[in-house]
């Protein structure tokens, strides 16, 4: 009789624990409170085979509510699934800011990798172009100053700055390559995203790292490619044009002998032909991406120190957030009242941010 109650309890916890992810992958805010308020054990629940978690699949779909209603019941922000991603790598692949946002206000590990490509969620993020994504994994990195650009492409002396921004330590994560030698800018030039090419620049990501031998990835370029190798193969004229603007080697060769016009002849990009057989004149100026100039460094520090809430708890504000600039603003740091849309600019102390009001 012992074993049997034992086993209809342990048959009870696996029918609740499937209801959990189901409640986490269809987004039901309400079954999933009931359930974790039940048996908050419930929260460390993984299906059987892919071993994806409630955290997993909420954060997948993009539930950023469930998952901070998960998070705040003691769930592993790391927990890994049998690919060997975290729930941050899966929001990154699929774009979901807002989660990936909360999930950086616990401080969940950037830095892990899965286990088919050695790729982080950086590399997922670049792959599929989620620029938003990229800046928000990055919020820690970049400080809250008016000329971050400035500081980034042309360095600075400045101590109290160098004291907050360790250069290296950033390029160090934009330049990290997966299998086979490939950063998130190979990723990102390959796949034609112009705007989340520009901000890894921006950021560091250098033109210069190479694809290696590697027996995982399959490389149909060749080891010893670089970003331009990779974007002559995507066929997108723009992300070419930028990676030549920012130095990038025309003539180089991979270790097939090709260069990225040989790339792009070979994968019939005969609208490449001109941008890669020509050498340059004066660089134009490009200008910075439009996500270097969100504040998240200090929006991330206030939300973890003061303490945050989702929206349902907020009074109505019709303002857009600062982050997608297109739907209502979703999350706040009590005690402060704090909004993350452009209003903020006047909620919080400017010289904090270091931001000039005076422009508007």
């Amino acid at each position: 009789m012992k074993f049997l109650s034992i086993m209809g309890n342990s048959l009870g916890c696996s029918a609740s624990g499937e209801r959990l992810v189901s409640a986490a992958r269809d987004g039901d805010i309400q079954e999933a409170k009931a359930l974790l308020e039940y048996n908050p054990r419930l929260a460390r629940y993984s299906t059987f085979g892919v071993r994806n978690s409630p955290l997993h699949y909420s954060a997948a779909q993009g539930h950023h509510e469930i998952v901070s209603l998960l998070l705040e019941s003691g769930v592993d922000i790391n927990l890994k699934n049998y690919r060997g991603q975290t729930a941050l790598m899966q929001a990154c692949q699929h774009g979901h800011w807002e989660v990936v946002l909360t999930l950086m206000l616990f401080k969940a590990n950037i830095h892990r990798a899965d286990y088919l490509n050695g790729g982080t969620a950086l590399h997922l993020a670049a792959l599929n172009g989620h620029s938003r994504c990229i800046r928000l994994l990055l919020a820690d990195y970049i400080p809250s100053i008016a000329d971050c650009w400035e500081i980034l492409s042309k360095g600075s002396k400045d101590n109290d700055f160098i004291s907050e921004f360790d250069e290296s330590a950033l390029r160090e994560v934009i330049n990290r390559p997966a299998d086979g030698g490939i950063t998130a800018l190979h990723m990102a030039a390959l796949n034609g995203h112009v705007e989340s090419m520009q901000l890894l620049l921006d950021l560091g990501a250098s033109v210069y790292e190479v694809t290696v031998e590697d027996g995982t990835t399959i490389d149909l370029i060749g080891a010893g490619s670089t970003a331009l190798h990779y974007a002559a193969c995507g066929g997108n004229p723009q992300c070419c044009q930028i990676l030549i603007a920012r130095g990038a080697n025309l003539t180089a060769e991979n270790a097939n002998g090709w260069t990225p016009s040989m790339v792009a002849r070979s994968w019939h990009r005969n609208e490449l032909e001109e941008i890669l057989s020509t050498q340059p004149g004066n660089r134009s100026q490009i200008c910075p991406s439009s996500y270097l100039s969100i504040p998240f460094m200090s929006i991330v520090k206030i939300a973890r120190e003061c303490g945050w809430r989702n929206k349902d708890s907020l009074p109505t504000c019709e303002d857009a957030c600062v982050v997608c600039l297109e739907r209502k603003c979703t999350v706040a740091a009590e005690g402060l009242c704090f909004w993350i849309h452009p209003k903020w600019w006047y909620e919080l102390d400017a010289q904090f941010l270091g931001f000039d009001m005076s422009d508007g």
